[in-house]
């Protein structure tokens, strides 16, 4: 059996979209209240019932988020363009090979906009 596992986890951020044009209101500095699912997927194993443990999607998850949280993303390194696409692969990046089955990271900036990264 495959199973799609997903926790959820959000951050306070405040960042801007230096690449559009001046008059764009997102060229202006403003927060959100992102909003990050990290959804991994595989097999589960008949002796325990699951296919990972949700406290290891915590655990792996839980340094970026204190580096995420409460912070400027452009001063990121690797979010100078803090765009959800970006901050969706920055986090896919860190977890990448930590997290066993990584399927997706999902970005919410509001209840009506969200970015799903799927790798590569």
């Amino acid at each position: 059996m495959i199973v799609d596992l997903v926790k959820e986890f959000t951050f306070e951020a405040a960042h801007r979209l230096p690449n559009v044009p001046p008059d764009h209101k997102c060229a202006r500095l403003h927060g959100h209240s992102f909003r990050c699912e990290i959804a991994v997927r595989g097999e589960v194993d008949p002796k325990t019932g699951w296919f990972i443990d949700y406290a290891e999607i915590s655990d792996a998850f839980e340094p970026l988020r204190q580096r995420l949280d409460h912070n400027y993303l452009n001063e990121i390194e690797g979010l100078d363009n803090a765009t959800s696409e970006n901050v969706a692969r920055w986090v896919w990046e860190r977890l990448e090979g930590r997290l066993p089955g990584l399927h997706r990271v999902t970005i919410r900036e509001t209840c009506a906009a969200r970015c799903d990264y799927f790798g590569g």
